[in-house]
């Protein structure tokens, strides 16, 4: 199917893909790229879909109300401010909100106290979906963004090294990661957030894959759904393809407006919303 490409994607698809591929002025082919950098929530794993569901309500719930401000109001202030820092570590989005009480003119909690009640509460969330994986009676795949398998097979048979860094405790990246059968392909190439925040971000691993492999920045290829990743991966020089998946219904091959929006501000190379077109986008990108 021809999906029109709207007016920032200056490459047509010419065709050549099934569904919606965008790919913006900034993109050219990279037959030197070597490493592969994913983020996992909501770029591999549908988990922790509904996240936001969670911790929208929590901040909510915090916020002291300003005169004259409603609860709508400071859902929309708590929503922006979770967004923005998507794809960092949970403890910023923590920070985030001990600032924001504390400048209402409350008295907020140590931010690790904000992060250990969202994850009590998310894990309420997501305790049948892991429990499935683990009995077996979900499939691994119905909690992977639509085609990620058949992508990392492809990326694995290319000789590529892939990698996953997460804005979610290392912890529990790799037993989600062990749940949803992808330790094959990142082996101990897995990373994510530390107690001594200060100690990881994606930006540190990029740089670590660059110096450990003495590669240039032009060597990375990266997937992600939040703008951290993006943005650092074109800070380094690298490729940058948005995953604007649509958690809620994966597989509809409809892309998120938010992420769209958001990740296209940030300096994404390519936008798709799921790996329905993995196969034709890596002939596209790698020039083979």
């Amino acid at each position: 199917m021809s999906v029109p490409t709207p007016p920032d994607s200056a490459v047509p698809s010419s065709g050549e893909f099934a569904g919606e591929v965008i790919l913006r002025p900034s993109f050219s082919p990279r037959p030197g790229i070597s490493h592969v950098l994913f983020d996992f929530d909501g770029t591999l794993s549908l988990i922790r879909q509904g996240w936001p569901e969670v911790m929208v309500p929590m901040f909510t719930e915090a916020l002291p109300p300003l005169p004259g401000e409603s609860e709508q109001d400071r859902r929309r202030l708590a929503y922006d401010d979770i967004m923005r820092l998507n794809g960092k570590q949970t403890i910023y989005q923590m920070i985030q909100l001990a600032d924001r009480i504390r400048d209402r003119g409350g008295e907020p909690k140590e931010p690790l106290w904000y992060k250990h009640e969202y994850l009590r509460r998310l894990d309420l969330r997501i305790a049948d979906r892991v429990e499935g994986l683990r009995a077996g009676t979900i499939r691994p795949d119905e909690l992977l963004v639509h085609g990620a398998r058949a992508l990392l097979e492809d990326l694995r048979g290319r000789g590529l090294a892939i990698y996953l860094a997460s804005g979610t405790d290392e912890v529990f990246v790799k037993q989600e990661a062990e749940l949803l059968g992808l330790n094959e392909f990142f082996g101990p190439r897995i990373y994510g957030a530390q107690d001594d925040y200060k100690t990881f971000s994606k930006k540190m691993v990029i740089e670590r894959i660059l110096r450990e492999n003495a590669i240039p920045g032009a060597g990375l290829l990266s997937f992600g759904d939040g703008y951290v990743e993006i943005e650092n991966t074109k800070e380094a020089g690298g490729l940058a393809v948005a995953v604007c998946s649509d958690e809620a219904n994966n597989g509809s091959g409809k892309m998120d407006e938010w992420k769209r929006e958001r990740l296209t501000g940030v300096g994404a190379d390519v936008l798709i919303p799921d790996y329905r077109d993995a196969a034709p986008l890596l002939q596209r990108i790698l020039g083979r």
